[in-house]
């Protein structure tokens, strides 16, 4: 039984988690400082050493120890003994991933990949600018438009917003409010640094969904503490790996186990105000993935921060400690224990309430895949390290990953960016041209004025005024001129006398 099944700890009898029923999904809850972390860390080694793949978040980076072989104290010997547990210190083969690429191999996606409705979640946006975005996502598709990174949903985004009026003649009025909110909005989603997620070489499932030679499944743990600072970003990307999965996977029915398990850490994250379209794509994931030989374990405080249409297709359950203070804790703990199957042996909402650190109320799917009595359990303690790795372990992981090298580099091929910028200089190049041709054939005022006749000099003006020489000239010749006339005068006169 212990070949075919995951031991989670011990109750009257010892309790399996059936690795044939491993798919149905399931659920871990429990206040903080209860041991979710702690269950969900032996869980994923178990589905590994049973050759499942496993990928999960870790948060609070505690889960990181689980690639270094445990060094148990006392206490987790003395819970080993008391549930006949035979405790050997084993590290879990293990690759670390990082959106931010600072703690683990980054992970990319292309913006057509992740799609328009989860980048306006991620984005924060309102409907009217989720339709828009829509509208963009559609002229893109239309001009053969390439979206990998920011860069290139950028530059489409102003390709849109120049051409609004004709493409709202297709597609509906484009605002340039909603365009400008998506670019602030894109802007805000690049300081978080999420402009390292978008782009090539995308990220391949079958890098993650990987068995050793030895047979044990790979354990992809994902850094989110930084992450966690952009809880959409993180709900976000999560549901876009699951959708990639369900998308990419073929169809395998109930498999003898699980081709992955996949764990969904602070799982109200994804529901916090949910848009309805969202939470019915969750709901569509969740439902059709096991068919794929997926199971979708989600890690949250209460169940009742996950959907009923949700909760209800979880069968396997794991309810660690909660407290019941205010209304609303006692109303999620009475949804709580009215999800177990009854035990008559105690009150299963007055168990909830009084388990202490690392125990749980445990149900699973049976071989019929019926749930079973709910039992106080003893969850069994890790094999590996209980506590974080250190950042010289984490390093000679990395060193040794199958995907080293892989994914460091980032690859910038063409697409709507530079298609756009090459449209937009060979149209202002050619505007360029036209203008200089018009020039061309049109005469300037300079030659025009160059080619007209020379207009003739304006003759100069002479002055009436005379100069003192001038004066003394006519002057002497006027004398002159009397004195040779009276001398002429007085001669012809005198000869007519003397006749």
């Amino acid at each position: 039984m212990a070949d075919t099944n995951l031991f989670l700890g011990k109750a009257e009898e010892a309790q399996f988690l059936r690795l044939d029923r491993a798919n149905r999904h399931g659920v871990v809850a429990g206040a903080t400082g209860t041991g979710k972390t702690v269950t969900l860390q032996i869980m994923a080694q178990g589905f590994s050493d049973a050759g499942v793949p496993v990928f999960c978040a870790d948060v609070k980076g505690d889960l990181s120890g689980i690639c270094v072989a445990g060094t148990p104290n006392e206490k987790l010997l003395a819970r080993a003994q008391a549930i006949g547990l035979d405790l050997q210190s084993a590290a879990a083969p293990t690759v670390f991933w990082d959106l931010f690429g600072e703690k683990g191999h980054p992970v990319r996606a292309t913006v057509s990949e992740v799609g328009p409705l989860l980048l306006a979640r991620m984005l924060e946006l309102s409907d009217v600018q989720t339709d828009v975005l829509s509208v963009v996502f559609h002229v893109a598709d239309k001009e053969g438009l390439l979206l990998l990174d920011m860069d290139d949903l950028r530059a489409l985004l102003t390709h849109v917003a120049e051409n609004a009026s004709e493409i709202g003649k297709a597609y509906g009025h484009v605002a340039p409010a909603s365009i400008a909110a998506i670019q602030r909005s894109l802007l805000a989603l690049e300081r978080q640094g999420a402009g390292a997620f978008f782009g090539e070489p995308a990220l391949r499932l079958e890098d993650m969904i990987r068995t050793g030679l030895d047979g044990r499944g790979q354990v992809n743990v994902l850094a989110a503490d930084r992450l966690m600072s952009s809880p959409r970003l993180y709900a976000a990307f999560l549901l876009w790996l699951l959708s990639e999965l369900f998308e990419q996977l073929p169809e395998v029915g109930d498999p003898e186990k699980p081709r992955l398990v996949f764990f969904f850490d602070e799982a109200h994250l994804l529901f916090d105000d949910t848009p309805r379209a969202l939470v019915e794509k969750v709901e569509q994931v969740v439902r059709l993935i096991r068919s794929k030989g997926v199971g979708v374990y989600f890690v949250t405080q209460n169940p009742a921060d996950i959907p009923d249409s949700v909760l209800g297709q979880l069968g396997n359950r794991i309810q660690h400690a909660l407290r019941a203070y205010t209304p609303a804790e006692q109303k999620g703990l009475k949804a709580a224990s009215g999800s177990f199957r009854a035990n008559p042996a105690f009150d299963t909402a007055e168990a909830i309430q009084s388990l202490g650190v690392g125990e749980a109320l445990v149900s699973v799917l049976d071989e019929k895949g019926a749930p079973t009595v709910v039992a106080r359990t003893l969850i069994r303690p890790p094999a590996s390290r209980l506590g974080p790795a250190t950042d010289a372990e984490r390093a000679q992981i990395m060193a040794q990953s199958p995907v080293r090298g892989v994914y460091e580099q980032t690859v910038d091929r063409e697409s709507a960016h530079e298609i756009l910028t090459a449209r937009a200089e060979a149209q202002a190049a050619e505007e360029k041209a036209v203008a200089r041709e018009a020039e061309d054939r049109t005469p300037s005022r300079t030659s025009s004025r160059s080619t007209a006749r020379p207009k003739a000099a304006p003759r100069r003006r002479t002055s009436n005024r005379q100069t003192p020489m001038e004066a003394l000239t006519k002057s002497v010749l006027r004398t002159a001129g009397t004195t040779i006339t009276r001398e002429l005068l007085r001669g012809v006169l005198g000869g007519l006398r003397r006749r």
